[in-house]
């Protein structure tokens, strides 16, 4: 029985009734999604609801906040938000719209002893209470102590920051357990973060989730820079899982970062060379490896764009090793070339999604990854 919503528009209906018509195929004849899940600015608005809103997002590596009132600023579903370290060393979340007349308070990135909005000067402690406001002494209804930022909840899971509006949501620990038995090896918490930026690209953000999602594009998208490191034959597709899709690449040597370093004894076989691709839904994609990681963290603006929080770094004996400054630029400058390509990329996706005589095409083996990234989609639906 179809399933309908009162909170969905009929457009949004509409569009999420043939996405739920695609992956009830098996994967052997599935198909990619419909156009409308990706154009229509009605199911843009239902993803901001339900899936946005409901499930853990990444604010980029804590070791990006490693100072007491260090913070950056997100927004969830279009809810202003503030991640800052506190004066214990915890990472802390909290709105970043004052109590006052609500103004936004912090912006970016940066450190702060407190935070003052910047309207009237209502200052706030790093947890959030309210430390003082100028100029409400004659107010009979007014407590300071009754004042405080709401909290928002942010766990530090393998030294990536995550953020959720839901109270209800699992903890990460246990959402992505599946994550940790499959990559724990490599341990991702001590590898260390080397830059972070951010971009917005004129695409939707699942064509660029998707791109990440599937290698089969890479001989010919990226033929300039890593297309050659990979060997479509040699690439593992498996079923995702209900938190996360993966494949891995088992890489040759012709880019020694992407190897285990030289001195490390404790990788052994082939997870000296393994390349995992992490798609942690809805909106985190990691690419691993033995000597550096990158990663996205995308955030929908409406149906054609999508802000990328773009960041990567070295594993931490990669990281301590005495050329790990000219490591830090052959990465980086690796990575820039690597994003100018996949922005061409997504950018004529999403114009051909938008033509008339365009339609969806069959799946290869290869982008086992996408259909199961459809199924998370239609599920989390109502």
């Amino acid at each position: 029985m179809t399933r309908h919503d009162p909170s969905l528009t009929s457009l949004a209906q509409s569009a999420l009734a043939e996405l739920r018509a695609n992956v009830a195929l098996p994967f052997e004849r599935a198909r990619a999604m419909p156009k409308s899940v990706y154009t229509s600015p009605d199911f843009a608005e239902a993803e901001e609801r339900h899936i946005f809103a409901k499930d853990w997002l990444c604010a980029g590596r804590a070791d990006a906040l490693p100072n007491p009132g260090d913070y950056l600023t997100m927004e969830i579903a279009g809810e202003p938000v503030i991640i800052l370290r506190d004066r214990e060393g915890g990472l802390r979340g909290m709105s970043n719209v004052c109590r006052h007349r609500m103004s936004t308070l912090l912006e970016g990135r940066g450190n702060v002893r407190s935070i003052v909005c910047p309207y009237h000067a209502w200052t706030y402690n790093l947890d959030g209470s309210l430390r003082g406001a100028p100029a409400m002494g004659l107010n009979e209804g007014f407590c300071k102590e009754d004042v405080k930022l709401p909290g928002v909840r942010v766990e530090d899971w393998l030294g990536w920051i995550l953020v959720t509006l839901n109270p209800e949501a699992p903890p990460p620990r246990e959402a992505l357990a599946d994550v940790e038995a499959l990559v724990g090896y490599l341990d991702m918490g001590s590898y260390v973060e080397a830059f972070r930026e951010q971009f917005t690209w004129d695409t939707n953000w699942k064509v660029l989730a998707e791109n990440f999602m599937e290698s089969y594009h890479l001989p010919v998208c990226h033929e300039g820079t890593i297309g050659g490191t990979v060997d479509l034959m040699q690439m593992t597709c498996p079923e995702g899982l209900p938190a996360f899709n993966y494949h891995w690449i088992m890489k040759n040597d012709s880019l020694p970062l992407t190897l285990a370093h030289p001195s490390n004894t404790r990788l052994v076989g082939d997870q000296r060379r393994i390349t995992w691709l992490l798609s942690i839904y809805p909106s985190l994609m990691i690419t691993l490896t033995p000597g550096y990681f990158w990663y996205l963290s995308l955030t929908p603006k409406g149906p054609g764009q999508v802000q990328v929080l773009f960041g990567g770094g070295l594993a931490a004996d990669w990281s301590a090793d005495p050329e790990a400054g000219a490591h830090f630029a052959a990465l980086k400058s690796l990575l820039d070339d690597v994003n100018v390509e996949d922005k061409g990329c997504v950018e004529r996706v999403y114009r051909g999604l938008c033509a008339g005589l365009s339609s969806p095409g069959s799946l290869s083996h290869l982008e086992r990854p996408n259909y199961d990234f459809a199924r998370y989609i239609a599920g989390q639906m109502p």
